[in-house]
């Protein structure tokens, strides 16, 4: 509401509030005169405005222009009148309101004396009704002194008890309280860190709820969290000093874990302060041992061996360098054999350790699930309780409150207390002034403890106090399983190194297949037992093994290839005689078992050499290197069944060899490299079908292998059996060139001596004897050779050759079947080399079909 203030001589006048009355300039003109209304009408109306007021810029400079106040600029004395003009004007103004003002008074002078009388009336009832009021006091004063006042002292006086006894026991509590660290230096001097640390919690919780501005105490909180960063120092400290003593006491100690009990009270007080670094200090104490334990391995092996100078070799690597295979397998041994012992210890500890995470984390889940049920409990309860109305007398306290003192736990007098209260404390009642330790175990009663029995049959207390939440927990439990993989781990990369070191000098690479087989059967039963003991494969010793396989492959297959290739180059092609352990390695193989035969102990007969192989009641007649050739593709098999790794690079390296076989032999015979290479005169016939039968011999015996790698190949790797079909139709092939070579030696001689025969007598003829007598020194070559069906084959070869060339003869020499001399001559001729060729052994009954020879007649 607007308000107009003007000043004029002695008197101030101030304009009527708005908001009653509207605009005076309204309101009143309805009741003024015409003369009046007139002087009105002179005032501005800004100065009737509701929201007139000075202090507004606009306004002031309105009412009051600046111009009349400047007396700059030599206008001093026009400026001064028009000042005293602007005066005289709103005096005028001042006078018109007034005047109208005192109408209006006038106007309105009964109701004024009224109000006056009405006045006066009013302080008469006010007067009447005090002394009413104070009547009634002195009446409540009366009826308190004898009614209440007794029962109210009852009351203050009980509840003046229970303070004391608050006191007392607060006073306990503090006692209690200070003797805190003490407490803590004797748990701490017994590696009780968990009980110290419980204690630690248990005193803060009371200092921040019970004895919170107690000002004696008011440094010591800061004196727990320093004790308590203390002990975590001395936690870490004391279970690196448990680490090394567990993982570096002696290998042969039966006793599995170190002070079991030990390392249960130091894990539990490191998850409580969430130290889960010490796992790390674990994995870092294993790998120390690992290495420690081939160092004083190979430094009792070493002192061992008398022939070792330890003065003039100093680096014990070195030394472990002079070792031999024997000497060298046994330390190898003796280091799986430790690091096996050493991995269970590793597992027996983290197992307890892991039991320690997992009863923490039941726990957890436990007490949640009974918070859940309890909450759901107190909704219950809170919705069937009566609403009790408390009646606050004149000293604040509430008589509810004094009747309950002897029912239900003690509240707090006074209002603050009440507010500042922890809804977890639970003070004693007034029955408990005997009781000591009342207010300490009311202060602790969020740190209770369940008991809990971990692996191994200790037993524990699961503090519910544990800050760790179930993702870390289970997260910790995890690491505690990869720790033990490390552990694996850690043991397979320092048996590399080792094996690695060993190597530097081509050792590994020069074993012998025994030897390499034994070391690659020790590695593969050092793997499997680290599998089984920490439930993953380690591939670093498992890669190790793979590449010095690999390297003894190569060696293996280089060293029987080049022995191959020196009996090929010495091979003369004459049939060898078969020893006795050749015809015993057969048989094994007939039996179903591809494999080297053992050499027998003791004394045996000797037998003699056969002329012939026999397999599967076929005799073959072989040369000396196809039964080595045997006896090394037996090698190759066995090496897949002693090391299952290289099955593949063995088959690879298998068909090189036989593929090597079948293209040097095809060289030396069919090739005549023979001639050079070991100064046989010529290639017979003999060395001709001695290769094929040789040939026959690795043909027989390539499913039989086949069978034996596709049993030990995983299904994804049988496209590799594609090479043994591929080496198989290469030695039919050479099988096949080789009897077509026979038939063109032949083919050759009867082309030669048919040329010129002529049909004249003697019969028979000189050319047939001769022919007879070539075919009769074929078949002496072969027939011991080759089997007979085999032999027949090829003699029906020969003689449809030896057909064809007769049959062009005639047929040059016109002769023609007519029954003339000539034609009894041809047939006399026939006749005697049929019959020789029948009479050969073998071809009997051999259908030779002479007719052939003879032109169709037109």
């Amino acid at each position: 509401m607007g308000i107009g203030l003007c000043g004029h001589g002695s008197h101030t006048f101030i304009l009527p509030p708005t908001d009653q009355q509207g605009t005076l300039y309204s309101i009143s003109t309805g009741n003024l005169s015409d003369k009046s209304r007139t002087d009105l009408e002179q005032v501005p109306k800004i100065f009737m405005k509701p929201d007139f007021a000075l202090d507004d810029s606009l306004t002031f400079n309105s009412v009051l222009p600046w111009s009349h106040f400047n007396t700059a600029g030599g206008k001093g004395n026009r400026d001064a009148a028009s000042s005293k003009l602007l005066q005289e004007k709103l005096s005028h103004y001042l006078d018109i309101v007034e005047v109208n003002i005192a109408h209006q008074i006038s106007l309105r002078s009964e109701a004024f004396f009224h109000a006056m009388t009405s006045q006066h009336e009013l302080q008469d009832y006010l007067k009447k009704t005090s002394q009413a009021v104070k009547m009634l006091r002195d009446k409540i004063a009366q009826i308190d002194k004898v009614m209440c006042e007794g029962s109210l002292h009852i009351l203050r006086l009980a509840l003046t008890r229970n303070n004391c006894v608050k006191v007392y026991n607060k006073l306990k509590l503090m006692a209690t309280v200070h003797q805190t660290q003490p407490t803590v230096q004797v748990l701490l001097s017994t590696s009780e860190f968990v009980g110290a640390l419980d204690l630690i919690a248990t005193t803060q919780e009371v200092l921040q709820q019970e004895l919170q501005g107690i000002h004696s105490f008011r440094h010591l909180g800061s004196q727990l969290c320093e004790l308590e960063k203390l002990i975590d120092k001395m936690m870490i400290a004391e279970f690196s000093t448990y680490s090394h003593s567990d993982l570096n006491r002696p290998l042969e100690d039966d006793c599995q874990i170190l002070e079991e009990e030990r390392l249960v009270s130091l894990i539990f007080g490191l998850l409580k302060q969430r130290k889960l670094n010490f796992l790390e200090i674990y994995s870092e104490e294993m790998i120390i041992t690992a290495k420690n334990i081939i160092k004083q391995c190979v430094i009792n092996k070493v002192s061992q061996i008398e022939e070792i100078d330890t003065d003039a070799v100093m680096k014990l690597a070195d030394q472990m360098r002079m070792l031999n295979f024997p000497q060298w397998f046994d330390l190898l041994k003796d280091i799986f054999s430790k690091f096996t012992v050493f991995l269970q210890r590793v597992k027996a500890t983290l197992n307890i350790i892991h039991s320690v995470v997992l009863s923490v984390l039941d726990k957890n889940q436990r007490t949640r699930e009974l918070e859940e049920i309890s909450q759901q409990k107190n909704a219950t309860k809170d919705n069937s309780l009566d609403t009790e109305v408390a009646y606050l007398i004149h000293e604040g306290i509430f008589i509810s409150d004094a009747f309950s003192e002897s029912e239900l736990t003690p509240i707090a007098i006074d209002t603050t207390s009440q507010r500042n209260a922890s809804p977890n404390s639970e003070p004693c009642s007034s029955d408990s002034v005997s009781e000591p330790e009342c207010a300490t175990d009311s202060s602790s009663s969020k740190e209770q403890t369940s008991s809990s029995v971990i692996a191994g049959g200790v037993d524990i207390m699961v503090n519910e106090d544990m800050k760790l939440t179930d993702l870390e927990l289970g997260k910790l439990a995890n690491n505690i399983q990869e720790l033990l993989h490390s552990a694996s781990d850690i043991c397979h990369d320092r048996a590399v190194k080792f094996l690695l070191s060993r190597a530097k000098d081509g050792f590994l690479e020069k074993l012998n297949s025994m030897e390499f087989i034994t070391l690659s059967r020790l590695m593969e039963a050092f793997i499997l037992d680290t599998e089984q003991i920490c439930g993953r494969k380690s591939m670093s010793l498992l890669g190790a093994l793979q590449s010095q396989a690999n390297k003894f492959v190569n060696r293996f297959h280089e060293e029987r290839k080049t022995k191959l290739s020196l009996l090929l180059d010495n091979e003369r092609w004459k049939q060898a005689d078969v020893p006795a352990e050749f015809q015993d390695l057969v048989d094994s193989i007939s039996d179903g078992k591809i494999a080297l035969p053992e050499k027998k102990s003791g004394v045996t007969e000797e037998r003699k050499p056969a002329e012939v192989l026999i397999v599967e009641g076929q005799q073959y007649a072989v040369v000396g290197t196809v039964l080595l050739l045997i006896r090394i593709i037996l090698e190759y098999c066995q090496c897949v069944d002693n090391i299952p790794s290289v099955t593949t690079d063995m088959l690879t390296r298998l068909s090189d060899l036989l593929k090597y076989f079948n293209s040097r032999s095809c060289q030396l015979v069919l090739g005549a490299g023979a001639l050079q290479v070991v100064g046989l005169k010529t290639i017979t016939t003999k060395n001709l079908a001695l290769s094929s039968r040789c040939l026959q011999l690795i043909v027989h015996y390539i499913p039989v292998i086949r069978a034996h790698f596709e049993a030990r190949l995983q299904p994804k790797q049988y496209s590799m059996l594609r090479h043994f079909d591929h080496i198989t139709k290469d030695y039919h092939d050479h099988i096949a060139e080789i009897s077509a070579k026979l038939v063109a030696i032949m083919d050759s001689l009867f082309d030669k001596l048919l040329s010129k025969y002529e049909v004249k007598a003697p019969v028979p003829s000189a050319c047939f004897r001769n022919i007879c007598k070539q075919m009769a020194k074929m078949h002496e070559a072969i027939f011991d050779l080759l089997p007979e069906e085999q032999t027949q084959m090829l003699f029906l070869r020969i003689n449809a050759s030896y057909k064809l060339h007769l049959k062009k003869q005639l047929s040059h020499l016109n002769v023609i079947n007519d029954g003339g001399p000539q034609n009894g001559l041809v047939t006399a001729d026939v006749a005697f080399y049929t019959g020789n060729l029948q009479a050969l052994k073998g071809l009997k009954d051999l259908d030779l079909n002479m007719a052939e020879i003879w032109e169709q007649k037109r």
